[in-house]
């Protein structure tokens, strides 16, 4: 028997077989409608392009801070009494600042600042919020550790505006926040102050209502007092150590088991002290010069562990830096022609080969 030919067998085959090169034979014989429609097709995608209203993008880039671990321990170390306190986790990452570029709490702001929700013509502050989603564009490099935030607006100004005060809002947000040991110890020494600080004017004003009476100054209460305030001092001092290492440390542990008996003896000293002037009555102007000395020793050295922790601060690159400030864009981002062209052409192309193909099998079907 013979075997059959190659024409046979190509006759012989599965009508729902495709095949390329009777398909690609068929668009070639109507080359004109697969390249003209697609053509014209991609220029009025070109035409229409036009009557999208232009919109401009601003970028701009900043290096988050990296907080330096090396130091840690000898700054505790150099702060003595109210130097103990615990540190903050490990190094700032970059993926956190674009959590806080994205927050919410951002959001809100430029949206304030801007009058997003009439420039966006909105009705709620989400919708408004959601639109400037939609038109910022953050990115972390993996391998620089750089941000860069693109800011897209129909305005190039109002773009580049928006994109400095992206900076000017997290710089604010993170600035009350503690994300670095010296920044912790910074507000905690801060918070600090401003309570002394309200207990000392309220001191001197007892102290000055007082008066100073003939039995008073035969007293010589002046040095009695003194003693008194910055033994009272040391002791609220090693409080708040002994409060910060229980905090981070176990009671068992050898720190807190010494700093504990430190703060028994400050406290039984300051008792056989107290009981000693136990005589004085205590609206006596020698309670009220003791209470002024106390709120004046403990807010000198709170103030000197806050300007410690200031200097700390500035030396752990605890600072957002700016890298590349943004610009008014000269050239629009959007939108891009050249994708409306190929795009249009791509689907007209496609369009014109299903109608040819679907033509042509109509047409065999018609004859068979």
């Amino acid at each position: 028997m013979n075997s059959p030919s190659a024409e046979e067998r190509t006759t012989s085959a599965s009508p729902d077989e495709f095949q390329a090169g009777p398909v690609i034979a068929l668009l070639w014989r109507h080359r004109l409608l697969m390249v003209g429609v697609p053509l014209l097709a991609s220029a009025l995608a070109l035409g229409g392009s036009y009557l999208v209203t232009p919109t401009f993008a601003s970028r701009v880039t900043f290096l988050p801070p990296q907080q330096q671990q090396g130091g840690a321990a000898g700054a505790l170390a150099s702060l003595g009494a109210l130097g103990g306190l615990a540190a903050g986790g490990g190094k700032t990452n970059g993926d956190q600042y674009v959590s806080f570029a994205q927050s919410r709490a951002v959001a809100d702001r430029i949206v304030e600042r801007f009058d997003l929700i009439k420039r966006y013509d909105k009705e709620f502050k989400t919708d408004a919020r959601k639109e400037l989603a939609e038109n910022t564009h953050i990115n972390l490099g993996k391998r620089d550790g750089l941000i860069t935030l693109d800011v897209e607006d129909v305005d190039p100004k109002v773009a580049a505006a928006m994109a400095t005060a992206y900076i000017e809002e997290v710089k604010a947000l993170t600035a009350n926040l503690a994300l670095t040991e010296a920044q912790q110890r910074r507000i905690f020494f801060e918070r600090q102050m401003r309570q002394v600080r309200d207990k000392l004017t309220e001191a001197q004003q007892v102290l000055a209502a007082t008066g100073v009476s003939p039995d008073a100054m035969k007293a010589e209460p002046k040095a009695t007092a003194e003693a008194m305030a910055k033994l009272k001092a040391e002791l609220t001092s090693n409080e708040v150590r002994l409060q910060v290492l229980r905090g981070a440390m176990s009671d068992g542990t050898a720190e807190v088991v010494a700093q504990s008996a430190k703060v028994a003896a400050l406290r039984d000293q300051l008792a056989k002290q107290a009981q000693n002037e136990s005589s004085a009555p205590a609206n006596s102007y020698i309670a009220a010069y003791r209470e002024f000395k106390y709120q004046e020793t403990l807010f000198e050295q709170i103030g000197r562990q806050y300007e410690l922790a200031r200097i700390d601060e500035s030396r752990d690159g605890g600072q957002l830096q700016v890298v590349d400030t943004a610009l008014v864009p000269e050239r629009k981002s959007k939108p891009r022609r050249s994708v409306y062209m190929l795009f249009a052409f791509a689907l007209a192309f496609v369009a014109c080969a299903g109608f040819v193909v679907r033509r042509e099998i109509v047409k065999k079907g018609r004859l068979g």
